[in-house]
């Protein structure tokens, strides 16, 4: 399977996951006071989630935009490559090893 073929399955699952979340998050809460403590800290957790969600598919979604500049494999930050393991294990990655080393 091609990084773009990955990249694409990889955004397809996310957009369904998001649906799940959002979907969870539009139920009303229950009309008992202490279930709805309960519900309010459980959609705290789905927001949390939906935040992660909304963040990795727009690392997917400049991925997939790199692939169809031709830039796709070179490292934003500095223009070198990006090791093609890397991109194997990441395939939304955007920095080469050592400029992903230097912002952490």
């Amino acid at each position: 399977m091609t990084n773009k073929a990955r990249l694409e399955a990889q955004l397809a699952e996310l957009k369904e996951r998001l649906g799940h979340v959002e979907t969870d998050l539009a139920e009303p809460l229950n009309a008992d006071a202490s279930e709805q403590a309960v519900e309010v800290q459980d959609d705290a957790s789905l927001e949390a989630q939906a935040l992660l969600i909304h963040r990795d598919m727009a690392s997917i979604n400049r991925a997939l935009l790199r692939i169809e500049n031709g830039t796709y494999g070179e490292c934003v930050r500095c223009g070198g490559d990006i090791a093609p393991a890397r991109l194997e294990v990441r395939p939304e990655a955007a920095l080469c090893i050592d400029c992903a080393r230097k912002e952490q």
